[in-house]
């Protein structure tokens, strides 16, 4: 498990911090939980398992707020900025799966998006 941080600019000088725990399951899961961050509860999961001769990787994702109407509007916002920067990591991955394997191989690969609830 590490510790990881990053910095996301979000308007102008403005910059959100985010500090999460990565954790690697070899060889077919990696798991993310938010420690720090603009809501109070973030969970992820990239998922690897064997598909037809290849690789899916499959993603999910919970993002929670609380303040109640208030929190849940902040949480949209976050949300829009969180998808597009999901959509824009598995971009690249499947970029870089089909650089090195070819398009052929990966053209009917469509990135699974999810993003849900948390658990009550």
């Amino acid at each position: 498990m590490v510790l990881a941080a990053h910095r996301t600019p979000v308007r102008g000088r403005l910059v959100a911090t985010t500090v999460e725990t990565v954790r690697f399951s070899r060889p077919e899961r990696v798991d993310f939980r938010l420690v720090r961050g603009p809501v109070p509860y973030v969970v992820e999961r990239f998922i690897l398992t064997a598909d037809r001769g290849g690789t899916r990787l499959t993603y999910d994702g919970e993002l929670g707020t609380d303040l109640s109407g208030l929190g849940e509007r902040w949480g949209d916002i976050v949300a829009e900025r969180w998808e597009r920067a999901v959509a824009s990591s598995l971009a690249a991955v499947r970029a870089e799966a089909q650089r090195r394997t070819g398009p052929a191989q990966t053209r009917n690969v469509t990135p699974h998006t999810e993003i849900s609830d948390p658990p009550p």
